[in-house]
Order: C-alpha cells, then structure tokens, then sequence
C-alpha cells in the first residue's frame, strides 16, 4: 500500500475522543515509511497541518507497527514542532518536509528560502532511543542578505555536545530530549546563539 493511502486510512478512523486532535487527511503535507525501530517492519513519519486555521503551525507524528496485530499505532504526536507552510498556492521556498535516512532516523527540514532578509534552512535528526523519539542532530544554516558576514552554518549533535559552527568547534552540553519536549531555542543555544 502507497505510504500516503496508508496515512490516510489511519488519520481517517480518528476516535470521536480525541477531535480536538484530529487530522484530517486533507491537512497531510508530506510523509516517510521507514524501519525507525529496526525490527524489520516498515514504519510511518508524517507531517500535518495543526487541526485549526493556522498554515504554518505543522506537527509531526510518528507511527510503528504493533507487534501483535501488524497494524501501524501511533506512538508520537509533537504538535507545533515545525514552522512551514503546507498549503498549496502558499508562498515558494518555506515548505517542510520529512524522510527517511539510510541509518534508520527521520530528518525533518524546514525553511525560509523565499521571503525577507534572513534566508534559513533546518533539519532535527530524529532517532529512536530507549522506546523514546529523540532529537539526536539540529543543523541550521542562516544566510543574511544585507550583512553577509552575519551568515552561518552549524552542525549540532544534540546527543554528544558537539557542535561546528563556521568550521570552529564548539561544546555545548550532551543530551536526550524528546521530539515532543524539543524547542528550537535549544538548537540555537548549542549553536552559540542568543535564543
């Protein structure tokens, strides 16, 4: 089954409990199959638009398959984690998206590519570690269009503390932080930037 239809049949059969929540298959804006526990079954990362008026409030949702039955099973809801616009006809260049990665994580990228003076482009690197969705890498790349000397790149392992920003090594503190605890401010702050 395309991994889109399949996205679709799940968020349709949303239980009438949890409405407030719901995503309708319409608010879809890109999705990923992977092996994100690496049992050998395929695995589902979507991206959606938040179920009220807001077109760049973007959640990520993260399903596994259910050992038992073979069915995919929600195991992560992190509403408000990307900014983005997923409409279509919305402005090119600040559209998000999500996939899959050879070694098992989720890179999920946002951007501003299109619009004023700060052009910027992000990837959260997520993996699974102890039955838990974590932020393992932050990678923020800043282009200013009046001051070019201003414009950085920075590469965080979240997970270790490393960081390069400018081809200099920085330390910042090692952590574990789950996709539904994370905010962006903790990725500027291990890139040396003032939240």
């Amino acid at each position: 089954m395309k991994p889109l239809a399949c996205a679709l049949i799940l968020l349709s059969v949303t239980s009438a409990a949890h409405a407030e929540n719901t995503i309708t298959p319409d608010r879809i804006i890109d999705v990923a199959v992977g092996d994100w526990n690496k049992d050998g079954k395929p695995d589902l990362a979507l991206l959606a638009l938040a179920p009220q008026d807001d077109e760049t409030t973007i959640g990520i949702y993260i399903y596994l398959r259910d050992k038992e039955h073979e069915l995919l099973k929600l195991v992560t809801t992190a509403p408000d984690k990307v900014w983005g616009r997923g409409e279509p006809g919305g402005i090119f260049g600040q559209e998000p998206s999500i996939a899959a990665m050879p070694n098992g994580s989720i890179a999920v990228m946002s951007q501003n590519d299109g619009y004023g003076r700060y052009r910027w482009h992000q990837t959260l690197t997520l993996a699974f570690r102890n039955n838990a969705f974590v932020v393992a890498g932050y990678t923020y790349d800043l282009r200013d269009n009046l001051k070019a000397e201003e414009s950085y790149s920075c590469d965080y392992n979240v997970l270790t503390g490393k960081a390069t920003k400018g081809g200099r090594e920085l330390t910042a503190e090692a952590k574990t932080i789950r996709i539904e605890d994370w905010n962006d401010d903790i990725g500027h702050k291990g890139c040396g930037q003032n939240p």
